[in-house]
């Protein structure tokens, strides 16, 4: 048997196509059905690499009881919140208004008109946790609403008009201080003794140690500058990255690191590349770069489509376990190994015959051990041996914002690396981009199996407009600035508020009780933090005036929205940075048998690049040999042969 989510391509909706459970996309049918039934709708949100996703999937969804529950009393929606982060938003301010905490899966009640009047995250098939069990819910919710349909419909449409209510206004001045604020409020929630900030669950943010780096090099600040430079260190020692196999999983569950949420996501990977370059740049430990190229090459390996793409992500759960693909026991490691090295292996990697973690081992180097460990040859071989075990499931679905993350990530590793097969890559993923998720201007969200998907939200527009002026900065090639250019005005044409900042959903999308506009930087960035580096990095590359008054407008709409917490708008910060220390500009001309392979890697991060193959008219060669021409504080320094 299955249901209408059989017709779907999202890898999430159609691990629920076989449930008994009567399912629904998101779509009018459901709505109008609900209408005419005059039944309740249960909205499902979640991701097909989810865990606890899984797990209420099988305790209550795959269950004909509770199926038998939900498609007598209701209409039941599944929604992928990948796919759909416009409908995920609106419901997940709803979820943290009745619960004060979000996640999923999310469990929304909603009138036919979309309305909420109950919500929640997990439930559990039984009583457990201290929570109720999902059928006693269920048919205590179906009992009010037959009973008591009226007071929920009014209670539904006070959460809305609550919703509804809620503005983002700025008084129109940019607040220049917000960054020294931020990095106060980080040094303040510093953890001493692992790295990282706060207690567990620790989620990398990369961004925000991308804005410590910054910071510390604008303003000399040695102690933003070991706040990141020590967190990046934990994270490449504990069992959050992948000792065998590389790559990063999404947080870790304790303070030191050591125990994952096994998942593997494209977007926290791609950022940690950007901030491992960035660390590598300040401070020139060659472990940090190794960290940015082994976790390139973990996504080029894992995650490519064949054909310039990369997938989403990477399951937690294998045969049902979470973790149960990348942990160990020693006796393993010597079979696989042999006696001498597989003890010696252990021994490195901080595993025992008790484990680390549920009696078997997470490998992990917080024991202090040197990251250069001279292993790769048992590394490959436990990789090899690690692929047998039973396959992990991949979120095949390719997301636009996603993916330009990855493209500005591998532009940043050539920049820093000086391969010119990182910068093959990123281009490639770009072409990508360009033929099958645009049509002229219009972006698409997400596409899987030759489909596109939704219409593109700010976040798709903003990150893919970082992407191609990260390109443009490193090949010197106007088309991708145009394009650049091109998507930032198409974003204001869909998403401006004439209040102030940006919708996250806009003119070529349907309606929603609310609209989101969308600023804290969570997981990822915010598309209007994005989109005002964006505005700023054009008023820089550009004669055009009218980007440094949007991106005066943005920074100064995004200054209101940071005051209350700074530290939670890391992205936006760095576009304030880069807006009151405009880079320096270096022109390169090139003698050989010097190349831009052989230059990057000795020029500054934080700078706009110009590199010339040939002399041109101003820019000569001194002394035959490579010559820099830079320009920084409103003056231009004299040709050198070297650079500082």
């Amino acid at each position: 048997m299955s249901n209408r989510l059989r017709k779907e391509t999202s890898p999430y909706l159609l691990q629920h196509a076989d449930n008994p459970v009567d399912w629904f996309p998101w779509c009018e049918e459901a709505f109008a059905k609900a209408q005419a039934e005059g039944k309740p709708i249960f909205l499902s949100i979640g991701y097909s690499t989810c865990h606890w996703c899984h797990v209420m999937a099988h305790e209550s969804f795959e269950e004909k009881e509770i199926a038998d529950i939900l498609n007598k009393y209701f209409i039941s929606i599944k929604v992928d919140r990948e796919e759909r982060p416009d409908i995920d938003a609106v419901y997940m301010e709803v979820c943290q208004a009745f619960t004060g905490s979000g996640g999923w899966p999310m469990s929304i009640f909603l009138t036919p008109g979309q309305k909420p009047f109950f919500a929640g995250t997990y439930f559990p098939a039984k009583p457990r946790y201290g929570m109720a069990d999902f059928r006693s819910l269920l048919l205590n919710i179906a009992a009010q609403w037959g009973q008591e349909k009226e007071k929920l419909i009014a209670s539904a449409q006070q959460v809305t008009n609550a919703l509804q209510q809620k503005s983002c206004t700025s008084d129109g001045s940019v607040n220049t201080g917000l960054a020294k604020q931020a990095a106060q409020l980080f040094a303040e929630s510093f953890d001493v003794k692992h790295g990282g900030f706060g207690t567990a669950p620790k989620f990398p943010t990369p961004h925000n140690l991308y804005f410590l780096l910054l910071y510390a090099h604008l303003n000399k600040d040695h102690t933003a500058l070991q706040q990141a430079l020590v967190t990046l260190e934990a994270m490449r020692r504990g069992g959050i990255f992948d000792q065998v196999g590389y790559g990063f999983s999404r947080y870790a569950t304790d303070d030191a690191y050591l125990v994952p949420h096994f998942e593997k996501m494209l977007y926290d990977n791609a950022l940690l590349i950007i901030a491992y370059c960035a660390a590598y740049k300040a401070c020139g430990k060659k472990e940090f770069l190794r960290t940015a190229e082994q976790t390139a090459e973990y996504v080029l390996r894992e995650m490519a489509n064949g054909d310039g793409a990369f997938y989403s992500a990477q399951d937690a759960d294998s045969e049902g376990e979470e973790g149960k693909f990348y942990i160990w026991e020693c006796g393993e490691i010597r079979r696989v190994l042999g006696p001498e090295k597989g003890d010696a292996f252990c021994s490195y990697f901080g595993m025992s015959e008790q484990g680390n973690f549920e009696g078997k081992n997470i490998p992990n180097l917080l024991n202090g051990n040197a990251i250069e460990d001279g292993f790769d040859a048992e590394r490959k071989a436990l990789y090899r041996f690690r692929q047998a075990r039973s396959s992990l499931h991949l979120d095949d679905k390719i997301l636009t914002s996603w993916n330009a993350l990855m493209v500005t990530a591998l532009v940043f590793l050539y920049r820093v690396a000086g391969q010119r097969k990182y910068l093959l890559e990123a281009e490639r993923a770009q072409r990508f981009l360009n033929r099958c998720l645009m049509d002229g201007v219009q972006l698409y969200a997400v596409y899987r199996n030759g489909k596109r998907g939704a219409k593109g939200f700010l976040d798709d527009y903003a990150f893919d407009a970082a992407a191609l002026i990260s390109l443009y900065e490193v090949s010197g090639q106007a088309g991708y600035l145009t394009r650049a250019e091109a998507l930032c005005k198409e974003a204001c044409r869909q998403f401006e508020d004439k209040d102030g900042g940006f919708f996250l959903y806009g003119t070529q999308h349907s309606q929603l009780i609310t609209q989101p506009k969308e600023c804290y930087d969570g997981a990822m960035p915010s598309g209007n933090s994005v989109l005002a580096y964006c505005l700023v990095r054009l008023s820089q590359l550009t004669t055009d005036n009218r980007y440094q008054q949007e991106a005066k407008k943005q920074l100064a709409f995004l200054s209101a929205q940071a005051a209350h917490y700074p530290a939670g708008y890391s992205m936006f910060l760095t576009a304030l940075l880069y807006d009151a220390y405009p880079p320096q500009k270096i022109t390169v001309v090139l003698a050989k048998p010097d190349t831009a392979e052989t230059v990057l890697p000795r020029l500054p991060l934080y700078a706009d690049v110009q590199i010339l193959d040939t002399p041109v008219d101003g820019y000569t060669l001194l002394n035959e040999q490579t010559t820099f021409y830079v320009c920084k504080d409103f003056h231009c320094l004299p040709p050198s042969n070297t650079i500082s």
